[in-house]
């Protein structure tokens, strides 16, 4: 316990950065100590804006009025979720898992960005490229729109690593013809060699055709 009034004593005696650092240091150790710190909620820190980036391939896209609206938000109610991000070595910064449109209205709001000091509220995942990507997904495909293009490429981006068509279903939480149609839609043909599930979505595009077919038919011999 007197170690613990002795560094908030130190503490309080700095000024400015330092004393913003110091915190953080403090809060970092005490997390560590937590039953919870498997937790990511749990590991809250606080990073300069400047070393937070955009991943490449998010698909989440949200309309220009609700930006506005989460602008608004942010300002009176301040950051109730962190941004959701993984450490990349190799750049030396926290790249986006989820959370981009908040850390946006950090960057480009002078008026937000000055209240925070010029920094944002994360969390941090350990995970693979793979899995991050996977968790970009769970977390958009709750909210907001999705490109097509972005979730087709990202499928293709797994499947390239190596992820069956089940693994990816289970991950991103859809059935193997939504998949398969996103794999599709891409023109990556050969995603769909040696598919497990080729030979059905060929057959159910052609019943489809034949069915359309049949009902014009049937339409026509009524006339």
């Amino acid at each position: 316990m007197s170690m613990t009034i002795i560094d908030l004593e130190q503490i309080n005696k700095l000024e400015g950065q330092a004393r913003f650092e110091a915190i953080e240091k403090a809060r970092q150790a005490l997390a560590e100590l937590s039953p919870l710190h498997e937790q990511p909620v749990d590991r809250i820190r606080w990073v300069p804006v400047e070393d937070v980036e955009p991943n490449d391939y998010n698909p989440n896209s949200v309309a220009k009025i609700e930006m506005g609206l989460l602008y608004t938000s942010i300002l009176h109610d301040g950051y109730t979720q962190p941004v959701v991000t993984i450490w990349d070595e190799e750049k030396q910064k926290y790249v986006i898992v989820d959370g981009f449109h908040r850390y946006f209205t950090c960057r480009n709001n002078p008026d937000i960005r000055e209240r925070n000091l010029g920094y944002l509220p994360i969390v941090v995942l350990d995970k693979p490229i793979n899995d991050r990507m996977a968790s970009t997904v769970r977390h958009n495909r709750a909210r907001g729109k999705h490109s097509i293009d972005g979730m087709s490429n990202m499928v293709f981006q797994m499947s390239e690593n190596g992820w069956s068509e089940a693994e990816i279903c289970g991950e991103l939480g859809m059935e193997a013809e939504e998949v398969l149609r996103l794999k599709h839609i891409t023109g990556f043909s050969k995603l769909f060699e040696n598919a497990e599930y080729k030979k059905a979505w060929e057959s159910k595009v052609q019943l489809k055709l034949r069915k359309q077919a049949e009902k014009q038919a049937a339409a026509e011999s009524a006339d």
